[in-house]
């Protein structure tokens, strides 16, 4: 059996640019990470304060969704705290004890987030059910005030967090929660504003579960995304059997088989495969040629390829056949 190859991102040739290039990209990459860090630090400062003052609120208004809201709030400030821990810890270099590194750490606190906002969406929507079986008189005019500073505070930490859940799953988490908690606030505004006009304190309960469904929405669309990854699951943009054939086509492969194909984080795919060669072939050039496929057609970066001679017999079981 011929030696096994394996390629990093960081050794692929032809990515672009000279070696001072790269140190610049990754200089701007470390400040870019570090901006985002102090703005994860300070939404989350903020979401402590507007906690405390939406929990004193509700209860001086009787509001249960102001409860609910500040509630909410907090399990904010605990997920922004989870994505600013993820963060720091997702940039630690490989070592003998974690050898891939530490960048799913991110993804595995997008998942605990993910899985806090489908709990709290649950349990607002019990809270809803038993107040509406027994409606409570609520303050119009405090649950407006208070939820009008928690939509000023939550629209700040959802502009704070807005630029890195562009490209990270792990603040994207963050940023749904405070970015359902700035409409749950004006859901409040507006059911003080029914409670002042019209008396209607079961509209409060209601919105409340208005509120619920929306973060369970949330929650139970955008956790499958962090479980797949996790799973070690083939890329949902790409179909393994293309990429197969593609390998399979190239002159002087007989078989590909063994073929393990995952995401390993959000920005990079893994593959590995065995390839059965003919006795003409040339393994060393064959596996450069579907190399440079991989990377032009799929985007795969990092392959590891192994190659066999026709009739040997593979010894490992596992992954996926032409």
């Amino acid at each position: 059996m011929a030696a096994t190859s394996g390629e990093t991102p960081a050794t692929q040739p032809g990515q672009g640019g000279s070696r001072a290039r790269q140190d610049h990209h990754h200089h701007h990459h470390h400040n870019r990470g570090w901006l985002g860090d102090r703005g994860l630090v300070v939404a989350l400062a903020i979401n402590l304060g507007l906690t405390v003052v939406q929990v004193v609120g509700g209860i001086v208004a009787g509001s249960l969704a102001l409860v609910a809201d500040a509630l909410h709030n907090l399990s904010d400030a605990g997920s922004l705290g989870i994505a600013y821990a993820a963060r720091r810890i997702g940039r630690r270099a490989a070592d003998d004890r974690m050898t891939f590194g530490y960048a799913r750490a991110e993804i595995v606190a997008a998942l605990v987030n993910f899985t806090t906002l489908i709990l709290l969406g649950a349990y607002l929507a019990y809270e809803a059910v038993l107040r509406l079986l027994d409606p409570q008189p609520v303050a119009g005019w405090t649950v407006i005030g208070v939820a009008g500073v928690a939509l000023a505070v939550d629209t700040a930490t959802a502009l704070l967090t807005l630029r890195q859940a562009r490209h990270s799953m792990n603040v994207r988490a963050a940023f749904l929660h405070n970015l359902t908690d700035a409409l749950a606030s004006v859901a409040v505004i507006l059911g003080g504003g029914l409670v002042l006009a019209f008396g209607w304190h079961w509209v409060d309960p209601v919105l409340t579960l208005a509120i619920a469904g929306y973060v369970l929405g949330h929650g139970v669309s955008a956790i499958g995304g962090a479980i797949r990854i996790l799973m070690l699951g083939a890329p949902e943009d790409m179909e393994p059997r293309e990429v197969i054939a593609a390998m399979a086509a190239e002159p002087g492969v007989l078989d590909v088989h063994h073929v393990h194909l995952w995401r390993f984080d959000e920005r990079r795919v893994f593959l590995e495969a065995h390839l059965v060669l003919a006795e003409d072939a040339r393994a060393a050039e064959t596996k450069g040629r579907i190399r440079q496929r991989l990377r032009r057609d799929f985007g795969v970066w990092h392959v590891t390829l192994e190659t066999e001679a026709a009739g040997e017999t593979c010894q490992e079981t596992g992954g996926v056949a032409a």
